[in-house]
């Protein structure tokens, strides 16, 4: 059925007055538009296993839609995407696209390139031009082949689309692979960001020269003058300079104005930068080079510093990415013919295609790798990633049909060339880069790195955001003691990559000289609320801050944490407890018994909660939970506090254990500061619990999240007893004149301990997370646990509903032995302290 697109009336009258609502434009978007994105997402949760990147689910969702696949059915074509139809997708699908590139100008900081180095920038170089070369050389032999001599397009503009549709590398989606892959912190992850940052800008120029030349006589049609092609480049010049030395200087301005102080974006200045992109997008069009290039340098002119950019992003980002984008994948793919592809010559073309992308992409890459110093077999990862394809590679193929350069079995080659490139890089990347994970020399507890005066304590304290600054500076200070060595502290900043553009926007704010996720100060300028406080504290000396910025999904999370542990040999991980009380105590001591709001604790999440527990069962070093009740900074006295001058007061509760143990080993550290008084609390063993002592058995699997974890290794009691007394001895003969020690024997344990939380004698307590328990408290794990990953005791003191006043840091100690746990119920006998299954405890 032939129809006549001005005559589509845009909605029907309803099925009951007679209308099929495929026949009219607006019910058909929506059929279409849910199918897509319905298919789309289908593929993206089957490739997931496979750690595939989104773009690769649209372009397969698209192609499956389209007349490879299910348009093979007439009918189906016919009704749900009819060639009438196809304007108006594509038309919304371009809307889509053109907020995009403006997000992905919004991603690209071009003073983040310049300070990227000449490594990046040689290989960025060489990594363009082998392949530019090796698309030219395949020009010829597929003009020559695919083409027949009416509709051959000219030499210059085939040439040109040919070598940049092979050079390109798609920026946003390495950063995702990176994330993914765990290579973000490391240096090849630095370097393949850098140079794609370099290729992005390289890939953009070129385009505008297709463009501009394709321009020039589409197809075969009328040729113009050369010099039209001419006047469109220096056209296109003049509108990027004007964009950057006019328009970037006032949209600091709008970027200024917009922004309030509570944070709040104007709406006016928002709607003022959207309607730019389309007034961006309409020049370069007008200029006759494609209008999204407007929007790409119009997000080139958008401070990347300041809230205005992000709050801006989030205002859109949902809408664009998740449900206008998929529809130009989705076009592409209905373009996408793959049974044009027959016979043995255009086998063959898709062959010698892939094969001198891939060769010229990685080859070219890799020797220049190879000679600026790097290894062999992170020269050839670097290869790999680089040759990832992605949505600038698909502008390029649709841009080169649109103007007739590509005929359907050209264009249909070269998207399945793109595909293929980008589907082999995260497998092969994983099989050939292997970081040298747990080779590392055996990091030392901090107990046993006590006996090093050589080397400094190095911590790595992780925060979730600005919150969680000033009670970490506060337990970092009081560990950073007057007469020690100097303490080496990493900040890792945490964040959750999600499938939101911006999330690779956190990770360009965190990617200031070049390098991605690890900020460095540079001339005293603070670029984030959360890095601030540190480079205040960082002044006082003696404490070396090097902040870095991890960003990676949740459930891959603790992998990022204790490899970076692991890398920079600390001797402590400080993970933030996934609850916060927003109670500011302040010094004065002077706190509400109840407690007031400060029990009602803010949550950030339930996925964070299971980060700290991955750390703790795979931390390579020793591990500390912090939960904050409003622990103040004591940075500011500290300088000059004397012997009386107390700004802490910190109280350790000793049971005995590995862990306990080591929370002793902290105290010390702790009563040598000069404004910290530590007192030590030991609770003795009553006479009940020797004779009648406790059996430990499996909790039901069902009851795991209910009940407490005990390591299953066996061990001895008197032994562990002997260390007990000896560390006791020992810390009370180094320490006696500074600290307070005290010793309980208490008839309930809950309520001796619920006492010392909730008096105002402390600001912050101490306890082991007890995987080791000692009688006493191995007689707790009947108890409900509310968060078992804190141990019984330190579980008690985190408690919700208990009106616990001073915050707590639970720890526990690293022992290789000690990694393996089972969640125990309690049964009262008269055998010895066990686990069922004859394992001591």
């Amino acid at each position: 059925m032939t129809f006549n697109i001005t005559a589509v009336k845009t909605s029907s009258n309803g099925a009951w007055q007679g209308d099929n609502p495929l026949n009219f434009a607006f019910p058909l978007l929506i059929i279409q538009t849910a199918l897509i994105i319905a298919v789309s997402r289908s593929l993206a949760v089957l490739f997931k296993p496979l750690r595939q990147p989104k773009v690769i689910a649209e372009i397969v969702g698209g192609i499956l839609l389209g007349p490879s696949a299910l348009g093979r059915n007439t009918t189906y074509m016919d009704r749900i995407f009819p060639k009438w139809s196809m304007p108006i997708l594509e038309s919304v699908a371009s809307i889509g696209l053109l907020f995009f590139l403006f997000l992905v100008g919004l991603e690209l900081d071009l003073s983040s390139i310049r300070r990227s180095g000449k490594r990046a920038f040689g290989i960025a170089v060489a990594g363009i031009t082998l392949p530019f070369l090796g698309g030219v050389g395949v020009a010829f032999v597929i003009r020559s082949t695919l083409y027949t001599a009416v509709d051959r397009p000219g030499y210059a503009e085939f040439l040109v689309f040919m070598g940049v549709a092979l050079s390109i590398t798609a920026f946003p989606v390495l950063a995702r692979i990176l994330a993914e892959l765990k290579l973000l912190t490391t240096q090849i992850g630095e370097t393949a960001m850098s140079a794609a940052a370099f290729n992005d800008v390289a890939a953009w120029i070129l385009l505008a020269l297709a463009v501009a030349l394709a321009g020039n006589g589409e197809g075969g049609g009328e040729k113009k003058s050369p010099l039209v092609s001419l006047w469109v480049l220096l056209s296109g010049v003049g509108f990027v300079v004007f964009m950057l030395v006019v328009i970037r200087p006032g949209m600091k301005w709008v970027a200024k104005r917009g922004s309030l102080e509570n944070g709040v974006v104007r709406e006016s200045y928002v709607c003022l930068t959207l309607a730019g992109v389309m007034v961006s997008g309409f020049a370069t069009d007008l200029i006759g080079i494609h209008s999204i290039f407007g929007a790409f340098v119009f997000g080139l002119t958008i401070p990347k510093d300041g809230e205005f950019g992000q709050r801006l992003i989030e205002r859109i980002e949902d809408f664009v990415s998740g449900l206008l984008l998929p529809l130009y994948f989705a076009t592409s793919g209905l373009k996408t013919d793959v049974a044009k592809i027959r016979g043995a010559v255009s086998w063959g073309m898709l062959g010698l295609v892939v094969v001198t992308a891939c060769v010229g992409k990685i080859v070219g890459t890799f020797a220049v790798a190879v000679m600026v110093k790097v290894p062999a077999r992170e020269a050839l990862t670097l290869g790999f990633l680089m040759n990832t394809k992605g949505l600038v590679e698909l502008i390029v193929l649709n841009i080169g049909k649109e103007k007739k350069v590509l005929n359907d079995e050209t264009f249909a080659i070269l998207v399945l060339m793109a595909l293929f490139t980008t589907f082999i890089t995260t497998p092969t990347v994983m099989a050939i880069y292997k970081p040298a994970r747990g080779t590392h020399r055996k990091l030392k507890d901090l107990s046993a790195s006590e006996d090093s005066t050589k080397e400094e304590l190095r911590i790595l304290a992780c925060l979730h955001g600005p919150p969680n600054v000033s009670s970490l500076i506060s337990v970092i200070e009081s560990i950073r003691t007057t007469k020690m060595r100097q303490l080496k502290l990493f900040v890792m900043h945490l964040m959750e990559l999600t499938e939101r553009s911006s999330s690779i926007i956190m990770v360009q704010k965190a990617r200031k000289n070049g390098f991605p996720f690890v900020q460095r100060y540079r001339h005293g300028e603070c670029h984030s609320n959360v890095i601030g406080g540190f480079q205040a504290y960082r002044q006082l000396g003696r404490v070396a801050v090097r902040p870095i910025t991890a960003v990676s999904p949740l459930h891959t999370m603790h992998e990022d944490i204790c490899h970076m542990a692991e890398t920079k040999r600390v001797t402590m991980i400080i993970l933030p407890f996934h609850k916060r009380w927003n109670v500011d105590h302040g010094h004065d001591h002077h706190r509400h018994q109840d407690g007031g709001d400060g029990n009602v604790p803010e949550n950030v999440g339930h996925g964070w909660r299971l980060v700290n527990q991955r750390v703790l069962k795979n931390a390579p070093c020793s591990v500390a939970v912090l939960v904050d009740r409003g622990l103040g900074s004591i940075e500011a006295q500290s300088s000059s506090v004397d012997e009386s001058n107390v700004v802490e007061r910190v109280c350790v509760i000793f049971f005995g254990g590995p862990d306990d143990r080591e929370a002793l080993e902290l105290a010390g550290r702790m009563a040598e500061h000069p404004a910290v008084k530590v007192t030590v609390i030991r609770f003795l063993v009553r006479e009940t619990l020797r004779s009648n002592a406790v059996t430990l058995r499996p909790a039901p699997s069902k009851c795991k999240e209910k009940n407490y974890a005990f390591v299953t290794t066996n061990v001895d009691p008197e032994k562990e007893k002997e260390l007990d007394e000896g560390a006791l001895e020992d810390f009370k003969n180094k320490w006696r004149e500074m600290v307070e020690y005290k010793e309980k024997e208490p008839n309930n344990i809950i309520e001796e301990t619920l006492s010392i939380g909730q008096s105002q004698d402390f600001d912050l307590i101490v306890v082991g997370r007890g995987r080791l328990p000692s009688a006493e408290v191995a007689a707790l794990a009947e108890r409900q646990a509310e968060h078992p990953e804190l141990g019984p005791i330190g579980d008690v003191l985190a408690s919700s509903i208990t009106h616990i006043i001073p915050s707590l840091l639970v720890v526990q100690q690293h022992n290789k032995a000690h990694v393996e746990e089972m969640t125990v119920s309690k049964i009262v006998n008269e055998s010895s302290l066990s686990i069922s299954g004859d394992t001591n405890v």
